[in-house]
């Protein structure tokens, strides 16, 4: 599917959630512990992801795949992106649910307990609806045929 000369890029990133860095920030870090929990509390201890489980988690080994489907490399360019961000209540809200693990549908009937259970947490944690992280890296992986 490429061109002559061409390239696969993977994009490394998670930007959904910072790193885990303790140092003081201006707002409390978002306590994804707690958020982590609260959705093991409705969707049980296995992860879910889409219609399926993922009791084993995620598959990580892209160097494989890629390797295996005849690609060399990577040559990897960082993205110095580590700074800090202040993301509010609904920021936090919308990452949960734009997780595989924790989209809105694997709640079913509960979804609307969900987010109301989870803005709770986020309001104990953080009465103004501020929360400080420092973001991850970015990195690209290039792959060459």
């Amino acid at each position: 599917m490429l061109e002559s000369g061409g390239a696969c890029v993977h994009l490394q990133a998670t930007t959904h959630r910072g790193d885990s860095s303790d140092d003081d920030l201006d707002n409390p870090r978002p306590p994804y512990d707690r958020i982590d929990a609260l959705i093991r509390e409705y969707l049980g201890p296995v992860r879910r992801a889409g219609k399926g489980l993922r009791p084993a988690g995620t598959p990580d080994d892209e160097s494989a795949v890629f390797g295996a489907a005849g690609f060399r490399g990577p040559d990897r360019i960082e993205v110095d992106t580590a700074r800090v961000v202040t993301r509010s209540t609904d920021e936090i809200v919308a990452a949960t649910f734009s997780l595989s693990g924790s989209t809105p549908h694997l709640f079913g009937a509960d979804v609307a307990q969900f987010e109301a259970d989870l803005r709770a947490l986020l309001d104990h944690a953080s009465p103004d609806g501020r929360f400080s992280e420092r973001t991850r890296p970015i990195a690209l992986d290039v792959w060459r045929p």
